[in-house]
């Protein structure tokens, strides 16, 4: 499927050959289809970042048919600063594309000081939805997410912020993440209630850390929500990057992210072995990760981050090989075991 472009005027023209290979996952029972990789800006688009990297990054994603950009208020840093750098680069170079995206932003985590700046109340969400939208240059997004559970504010009012954020046009759907299924239950059921489009659940997943099978997929798939995985790679882990140990200038040496060496060393030999298998399949252990999740029938999306577009692009090659075998998934169920 070629696409004309010509009419369009932007300093970037996008692959009209973008949408011929990537896969489209359908979003539970709703109209969105995803692509079953997605962009995440949590890291390398912050203003400590180089702009042009994050734009060349972005351009890849588009041309490979990425059509999914994941962002969120607190993103960096600073915080607001990646929202503010894709607002730059959205300006100059995807304004025209605007309805071929389906662009994703959050609250929750803390953003700016004081009581209102973090977690759920209505205060905060419709504050934060508003900044965002001016930091980016939007008129809306197309998801906002409620990015984790206020353990004191009550789920009516965190979901009616949602409801009314979608009523005021400024998003088109909603979604939580980090809710564990009998929370996600109860938001599903009040959401439903205000007749608000609730379609995905923003859930850590890879295959060293399967939270989400002890009832959370089954329950998103009873409620029609799609589940979007992110830290797929375990915070890098299932990459070749760690397969002799921390190197130096690795971010789990420099404490740069949830990652240490202590959790590599860990978890070096299950590393190992599941290379072994990855290998064996003609994929980079990073490629296999990726494919295991989206064999997931609830799984409509996995969210990658990136700090090249060579890295992007080796980690669309994923979609190559989904397959399994049986004896595939259950060698790779022994290990992690």
């Amino acid at each position: 499927m070629e696409i004309n472009d010509k009419s369009r005027v932007t300093s970037y023209q996008a692959n009209s050959k973008r949408y011929n290979n990537m896969i489209y996952k359908r979003t539970g029972k709703s109209g969105v289809l995803l692509p079953a990789l997605s962009l995440g800006l949590w890291h390398n688009f912050g203003f400590v970042d180089n702009l042009q990297n994050g734009r060349d990054i972005l351009r890849t994603a588009f041309d490979l048919g990425i059509t999914h950009f994941d962002l969120a208020n607190n993103y960096g840093p600073p915080y607001g600063s990646a929202e503010e750098n894709f607002g730059t680069i959205f300006k100059n170079d995807f304004k025209s594309y605007r309805d071929e995206l389906f662009i994703a932003t959050k609250a929750g985590y803390d953003m700016w000081p004081g009581p209102y700046g973090n977690f759920g109340s209505r205060k905060y969400l419709i504050s934060s939805i508003d900044q965002s939208l001016k930091r980016m240059g939007l008129d809306y997004v197309d998801i906002f997410y409620h990015h984790r559970p206020d353990p004191d504010t009550p789920l009516e009012e965190t979901m009616g912020a949602l409801a009314d954020i979608v009523r005021q046009g400024k998003a088109l759907y909603v979604g939580i993440s980090n809710y564990k299924p009998n929370e996600t239950k109860e938001a599903a059921k009040i959401l439903k209630d205000l007749k608000v489009p609730f379609i995905l659940h923003q859930a850590r997943y890879s295959i060293l850390d399967r939270w989400v099978e002890d009832g959370l997929l089954e329950n998103l798939e009873q409620h029609g929500v799609g589940c979007i995985a992110f830290s797929p790679l375990a915070q890098g882990m299932l990459t070749n990057k760690y397969l002799k140990g921390v190197p130096k200038n690795s971010r789990a040496a420099k404490d740069l992210t949830h990652l240490n060496p202590e959790t590599v060393t860990e978890h070096l030999d299950k590393i190992q072995h599941l290379n072994i298998i990855a290998k064996e399949r003609g994929q980079k252990l990073s490629q296999m990760a990726i494919a295991w999740i989206l064999r997931q029938p609830q799984v409509a999306s996995v969210l990658v981050g990136a700090s090249s577009a060579n890295q992007l692009k080796d980690n669309v090659k994923a979609l190559d090989n989904l397959e399994f075998t049986y004896q595939e998934l259950k060698l790779i169920d022994d290990i992690v075991a």
